[in-house]
């Protein structure tokens, strides 16, 4: 088992930041954006990332359309052709504060930089936080699924150079733990019989496609700490498989999976007011950065 290195402190303040700070920080409020992405951008450099935007204009038919919005790029390693994607949104549903959804992944993903920084990388690392990836209304599906998506401009851009991801990973919810019996749900039934009823540990979710890397990402987060690592490989028919950043990747012919603490199946304050800092477990997410971090080397050789 590897030592951890990860600081849940540091974890804890990156997420307070975000979801106290800048709220709210959803499609409509583009200055509490910017301000995130300026938080985010130095969070990145101080980590030791090659910090650049990538700004892209609204298409939707709304009032901020023709608006800019940014994803923020850490790059790490010699800049090779084949590079590792790992990704985070740091936009939030509404006006909520959203410390679970997505402020875990995004401290994840400045920590899983922090510790890369410090390894002589074989190839490019790109860490990326990915603006508008929540739907618009309560009843609308995810933006990610839309030309707007963060992820959606950074996938397409990577196949429009001639990029060969070997493995994009999507840090989604990763912060919430729960160890009593029938706190995990399930979005189809059987699966009850596959996974454990208390919400105790993290998944690793690919596609078809994807799943013979899933199984390389899930031995060394297995290795790398205590935390229980599951995974599951499925269509995108079944709820939930297909529900962040990642799809734009499949969508581009690249392997992707995503780690998370299964959102919605499990945290029953997602998408409200109750999604606050206080309610996250950081020493298990410290455990999750360390499993990424030490997934992201085993799949860079």
């Amino acid at each position: 088992m590897v030592a951890t290195t990860t600081d849940p402190q540091r974890l804890r303040m990156h997420v307070e930041v975000l979801s106290t700070t800048f709220v709210p920080r959803d499609w409509r409020h583009i200055d509490n954006l910017d301000r995130t992405a300026t938080y985010i951008s130095q969070a990145l450099a101080a980590a030791g990332t090659e910090v650049s935007e990538q700004p892209y204009p609204m298409q939707a038919n709304n009032e901020n359309h023709g608006k800019t919005y940014r994803n923020v790029v850490g790059k790490l390693g010699p800049d090779t052709q084949d590079r590792i994607v790992v990704g985070a949104h740091y936009d939030a549903f509404g006006e909520y504060p959203g410390a679970d959804d997505n402020a875990s992944g995004v401290a994840a993903l400045i920590e899983v930089a922090r510790l890369l920084a410090k390894e002589t990388l074989p190839l490019g690392v790109d860490l990326i936080a990915y603006s508008v990836e929540e739907p618009f209304t309560k009843d609308a599906r995810g933006n990610f699924r839309t030309p707007d998506g963060g992820s959606a401009i950074h996938a397409a851009s990577l196949k429009r150079a001639g990029a060969r991801v070997r493995l994009m990973f999507s840090l989604e919810t990763l912060g919430y733990f729960d160890d009593a019996p029938g706190s995990q749900d399930f979005p189809v039934s059987f699966l009850r019989y596959f996974y454990p009823s208390r919400g105790n540990y993290v998944l690793i979710v690919s596609n078809f496609g994807s799943s013979l890397m899933a199984r390389q990402v899930k031995k060394a987060m297995q290795a790398a700490s205590p935390l229980p690592v599951y995974s599951i490989s499925a269509p995108a028919s079944v709820e939930g498989i297909d529900y962040s950043d990642h799809a734009n990747y499949w969508a581009n012919g690249y392997r992707a999976v995503m780690i998370t603490d299964t959102a919605f199946n499990r945290n029953k304050n997602y998408h409200t007011a109750g999604d606050t800092a206080d309610r996250l477990d950081y020493g298990r997410m410290a455990s999750v950065v360390q499993g990424v971090y030490e997934a992201v080397l085993a799949v860079s050789q």
